[in-house]
């Protein structure tokens, strides 16, 4: 049964990142994508009905980690309490931007909350990479259960880690490049005329940034955690994994090239959910891995609310199934190229 949450957990983490990459990537390319306040509304207007709705799997994905493996948010709050205050003042940041934006008729404000988008959504993908590289590569987990980690790497220090270092900026640096390949078709896909052809010229310039990045992410992890490497090749069914990250690179190439945005996009999503399900499956059993001393990493097993799993599937998957009936009518409901004057985010 915890091996079950586990993959529930990973399922609705990637559902976020999936989901909210779209406009957390219409952020990262907005001043870039966008040249004139008509354009920047224009791409505010294409995440308009579904950006907030993105975001509840995050409390989602959250919510699920702390009703089934508790112990895992403890920890993880002792030593990330700085990083998750700065990530929500990020989030809060960018969802102010959203709907500020257009409050005031004024050229000056507008750029302000122009910047504060695409600021917040930049340093938002930079942190979430950095996140996953340090559940990864794992963290100092004290006998207490407890850990400290410096918000910067001292290069001084043989073997420190932090927050920061060159792992978890490579990581994060990766992340911001797929999201915002991830955005740049969504654009492509919802916008007209010179925004959607510059969307794609940036989707093509960052599909083979992704690719070497993921490369060279693979190859740094396997000797910054080696758990990893020696979860896939005992367990090797786990490739399916990988291999489904590399279809998805393929799937966008194909579309890119027939135009064919949205189809590079449902390729951009299995791109990202064989890199989250790679991760996942490499970790596996650990949920927080312990460096120096793997003996104190939390598994599926030791942080497992045992009581309430059985019981909670009852009403988790009734919740599930009706956030996924929202989110297929809101873009079925909203589908199609956003046209100027539309909404309200002007």
């Amino acid at each position: 049964m915890a091996t079950l949450w586990f993959w529930l957990a990973a399922v609705m983490i990637a559902g976020y990142v999936l989901l909210d990459g779209l406009d957390l990537g219409a952020g990262i390319l907005h001043r870039f994508v966008a040249r004139n306040p008509l354009e920047r509304a224009m791409v505010l207007r294409s995440i308009g009905p579904i950006w907030d709705g993105n975001e509840v799997w995050l409390l989602a994905g959250g919510g699920t980690l702390v009703l089934a493996f508790p112990k895992v948010y403890a920890t993880a709050f002792s030593g990330f309490y700085l990083p998750l205050m700065l990530v929500l003042w990020l989030l809060i940041g960018r969802a102010c931007a959203i709907e500020l934006r257009h409050q005031v008729k004024a050229a000056s404000w507008a750029s302000f909350w122009d910047t504060i988008f695409q600021l917040s959504s930049v340093l938002l993908a930079i942190c979430f990479g950095a996140a996953l590289g340090n559940v990864v590569r794992g963290v100092p987990i004290g006998a207490d259960g407890q850990f400290f980690e410096p918000l910067w790497a001292d290069g001084d220090v043989p073997g420190q880690v932090g927050i920061l270092d060159g792992y978890t900026v490579l990581v994060g640096v990766a992340a911001l490049a797929a999201l915002a390949l991830h955005g740049a078709l969504w654009l492509a896909y919802k916008l007209e005329g010179e925004v959607e052809a510059r969307a794609r010229r940036l989707a093509r310039a960052l599909l083979p940034v992704v690719a070497v990045a993921s490369l060279i992410v693979t190859a740094v992890t396997f000797g910054v955690q080696p758990h990893v490497k020696e979860r896939l090749l005992g367990a090797p069914a786990g490739f399916v994994f990988p291999a489904l990250a590399v279809a998805g690179l393929v799937v966008v190439f194909l579309r890119l090239r027939r135009h064919d945005a949205l189809g590079a996009v449902f390729g951009s999503a299995a791109y990202l959910a064989g890199m989250l399900t790679s991760a996942a499956y490499g970790c596996y059993p650990y949920l927080l891995p312990s460096t120096p001393e793997p003996s104190r990493g939390l598994t599926v097993n030791d942080a497992a609310a045992d009581a309430t799993l059985s019981l909670s599937l009852w009403w988790w998957i009734p919740a599930l199934a009706i956030t996924i009936a929202y989110q297929v009518w809101i873009y079925r409901r909203f589908a199609g190229k956003v046209s100027p004057g539309e909404g309200h985010y002007g």
